[in-house]
């Protein structure tokens, strides 16, 4: 190529010295140091394309490179052409080889290329396809983040077994400051966590958070409209940011995540995979002073290190910090269950009644459960239930009848069993007496007492009176004496253990009394 651009350079001069000076081509040829054969193609191929010396204005270096030096027809003219476009789409599917697609080319095209032939245009197509757009990054605006690929070894200090955690990475998208830590996991609160000491550490926070798509921060990625998980979007905003997450399997669009991950790897992990440690503190501790090592080192191609370069551009353009720190929060769906109570960490927290069957978001943080029907927060509880299956209940959740319920004690149910009568106010206080808890008991006396609204007070105390001489306390039984109206049966409210029985087979008690004094 340097010796076409030599002979280009002189093509002018060779057209001279043949038109004016009648030069012959051998003695050019010894003037330029070239062959003479190289000097007549010029001037036959100029003389061919029927120019003329001098050459006209129009006649510049790019035309005459093609006049002199035209381009070969390239061979893949000499085939019918693949549909390159198609072939690539056709590759991106799971399974699809590049053979198979050769195969089906040669289907149609027997006289269509070879097997490597087709490879090596193929792969010519996709280098060309996929160009690298340089990226221009603004100071202070770009926040990178992601997780190593590798973990690190945490040992329990007292069972001993050792339990593999990911690192989190992050860096600044000008200075690239890296920023890492161990947690031990990639569940929502580390995830949050790591957030929120990672804008510590740099003393601020820039406009835009760039991750990968992992679901504890993209619900459901999109190239145009990707799903935040809330918690996720809430932290981010507190500190005056968004979320604009790279697209699925495209690293290149958080690059300085990517670099940041590889020095990671290379200059923390894999020294101190060796290492053992006992607690993540320690670990985390190691981490940064080989962090440190990282940010302070001497770039190899431009001036200064990630840490000055971040003291320059970087940290005057971050965002202050807010002065409240974000509270963690996680929101949930759940459902009402009949009884108006949702289940949130095996305990139960009420909501209008009105609201049974229905699906609610909880929002849940370290001392309030909230709940909210779509944008409306129709319930709030203080987070203090220990243990399981605890209910947190607030009155004027409850319908009137349950609040009714709730207010009955044992002395209100007595006293309206004195108001009717002797006989259900010992009903009523043998019925809690065999309860072990009194509030057992409420619901049998209280279908004991809506009788009194059917039948009246004095019919009921007389089938209390009836229930209690059989020895049966259950609802059941006082409902069938006043259905088959017993209790009207009795002589003038008398029982009928008080009136005396008549039979000439059954003696008396002066008969006893004159067996117990020895008398015949």
């Amino acid at each position: 190529m340097s010796r076409k651009r030599t002979e280009l350079r002189r093509i002018r001069e060779i057209l001279r010295l043949h038109h004016e000076l009648e030069y012959s081509d051998r003695e050019i040829a010894r003037a330029y140091k070239m062959s003479h054969t190289t000097v007549s193609k010029i001037c036959t191929a100029v003389h061919e394309a029927g120019y003329t010396w001098p050459l006209s204005d129009e006649v510049d270096n790019n035309l005459l490179q093609q006049i002199c030096y035209p381009r070969k027809s390239h061979s893949m003219s000499k085939h019918p052409q693949p549909n390159w476009e198609g072939i690539w789409k056709q590759m991106q599917r799971k399974g699809m080889t590049l053979r198979l697609q050769w195969l089906r080319y040669k289907d149609k095209h027997s006289d269509g290329y070879q097997y490597s032939q087709f490879c090596e245009y193929y792969n010519r197509w996709c280098k060309k396809k996929n160009v690298s757009m340089h990226q221009e990054h603004r100071a202070g605006v770009n926040t990178e983040v992601d997780y190593a690929g590798s973990t690190l070894p945490l040992t329990d200090p007292v069972t001993g077994v050792v339990k593999q955690v990911p690192v989190f990475v992050s860096a600044l998208g000008v200075s690239g400051l890296l920023y890492a830590e161990a947690t031990l996991s990639m569940k929502l609160p580390d995830w949050i966590g790591s957030h929120m000491r990672m804008f510590e550490f740099y003393g601020g926070a820039t406009e835009i958070l760039i991750p990968d798509n992992p679901k504890t921060g993209v619900k459901r990625p999109c190239r145009y409209d990707p799903d935040i998980q809330r918690t996720y979007e809430n932290m981010v905003r507190h500190y005056g940011a968004v979320v604009i997450p790279a697209r699925v399997r495209k690293p290149k669009d958080k690059p300085q995540a990517e670099r940041g991950v590889q020095e990671v790897l290379r200059w923390i992990i894999v020294l101190l995979q060796e290492r053992k440690f006992f607690t993540l503190g320690e670990m985390n501790e190691s981490i940064f002073d080989e962090l440190e090592k990282i940010n302070s080192k001497p770039f190899t191609v431009r001036e200064g290190s990630r840490r000055s370069v971040f003291e320059d551009l970087d940290k005057p353009l971050l965002r202050p910090l807010p002065s409240e720190h974000f509270t963690f929060e996680e929101w949930k769906k759940v459902k009402v269950h009949i009884d108006y109570h949702v289940q949130i960490d095996y305990n139960k927290y009420s909501v209008p009644y009105v609201l049974a069957g229905q699906k609610l978001t909880a929002r849940i943080t370290g001392t309030t459960v909230e709940l909210f029907n779509g944008e409306k927060r129709v319930a709030s509880h203080m987070r203090e239930l220990t243990g399981r299956n605890r209910y947190s209940t607030h009155v004027k959740h409850m319908p009137e009848n349950h609040v009714k319920h709730l207010k009955m004690t044992p002395d209100k149910i007595m006293r309206w069993a004195v108001r009717v009568g002797s006989h259900a106010s010992e009903m009523a206080e043998t019925i809690l007496k065999r309860r072990e808890h009194p509030a057992q008991g409420y619901r049998a006396i209280l279908g004991i007492m809506s009788l009194s609204r059917k039948y009246g007070e004095e019919r009921l105390e007389k089938a209390c009176g009836m229930a209690l001489r059989i020895n049966s306390l259950r609802l059941k039984d006082v409902k069938l004496i006043l259905q088959k109206e017993l209790d009207l049966n009795q002589f003038d409210g008398k029982d009928e253990e008080d009136e005396p029985i008549m039979h000439k087979n059954i003696r008396g008690e002066e008969f006893y009394a004159r067996e117990g004094s020895g008398k015949c």
